[in-house]
């Protein structure tokens, strides 16, 4: 399993019950998980101090309920510093917003790694232009990790307002005159058109939803549009790609379905191996993980 376990500035604290009580900067936070499907004694003392509680409904969705917990604020995450010259400090804006999310997803924290130290590792061999496309790019987490490691990065999301929320983040990293493109866009129309174009990108990181629609109302289903989806952006590898990583939350889908898709595609076109895992969260009280979906990874 892969970790998230470099966190400062959040932690998940204990989990029972169909939640999942997590500490972000100073405020504590309850929310619903549907992997929390034990019932255990609550030890710690923060289930009594919460400062926000994000109520899941019987008829879908469901509402937050506040208790001094401000509208905005922001956390830190550092990225691995050996050896890196300039900023390596990655500042999120965090806001609870509908359907209990907060702005990121803390596990990809173990990506962000990934993917910074592998481009700085790369531009430090031959100090070469990596081009880095982030598809679903949500808040930009990965757009941000990749271009502290100095990539040139397009980040394409279907939603205006969390692509505005990016390029908030960006700025509060420091990254606000950085090269990164932000585009609203279908992500498959997306890389069709990046096919026609001859399109090529180093880097391809993907991290699709179960569901969703682009900004013209196309529909996205993981398990219909997915496999389409992994061989139409197996073409705009570059030959000298060092990554092509996909994230996935849709839960009854196996790590090993994503090893499947990718040997099929990516690298019967540019060889090299993939290896999929599940990703986690440490949890504080009981020392066990959360797991919080699955990760590929294909290598050269």
């Amino acid at each position: 399993m892969i970790l998230a376990d470099r966190w400062k500035d959040y932690e998940v604290l204990d989990c029972t019950d169909g939640e999942k009580l997590e500490r972000w900067g100073k405020y504590i936070l309850l929310r619903p998980d549907p992997q929390v499907i034990w019932s255990t004694k609550r030890i710690s003392a923060e289930w009594k101090k919460l400062n926000g509680h994000y109520h899941r409904s019987n008829r879908g969705g469901g509402e937050w309920e506040f208790f001094d917990l401000p509208q905005e604020w922001q956390i830190e995450y550092k990225l691995p510093s050996e050896g890196v010259t300039g900023s390596d400090s990655m500042t999120f804006n965090l806001k609870p917003f509908s359907f209990k999310h907060t702005g990121i997803f803390p596990e990809q924290a173990a990506n962000w790694d990934y993917i910074f130290e592998t481009i700085k590792s790369a531009r430090a061999s031959d100090d070469r232009e990596i081009k880095a496309l982030n598809l679903f790019a949500y808040t930009g987490g990965a757009t941000v990790a990749a271009a502290m490691a100095g990539a040139k990065v397009t980040h394409v999301d279907a939603s205006k307002g969390m692509t505005g929320w990016a390029k908030e983040n960006a700025k509060s990293s420091g990254l606000e005159e950085a090269p990164i493109r932000w585009l609203i866009d279908d992500c498959i129309k997306f890389v069709e058109r990046e096919i026609r174009r001859g399109n090529k990108y180093q880097v391809i990181i993907m991290d699709p939803p179960s569901y969703g629609r682009g900004p013209k109302g196309e529909m996205w289903k993981m398990e219909d549009n997915i496999f389409e989806l992994i061989k139409l952006t197996s073409q705009i590898l570059a030959d000298d790609a060092i990554i092509y990583l996909i994230n996935m939350y849709t839960t009854g889908l196996s790590p090993a379905v994503l090893n499947y898709m990718i040997a099929e595609t990516v690298i019967k076109s540019h060889g090299g191996s993939v290896s999929s895992e599940d990703i986690g969260l440490p949890v504080r009280d009981t020392g066990l993980i959360l797991p919080c979906g699955s990760t590929a990874r294909w290598t050269p």
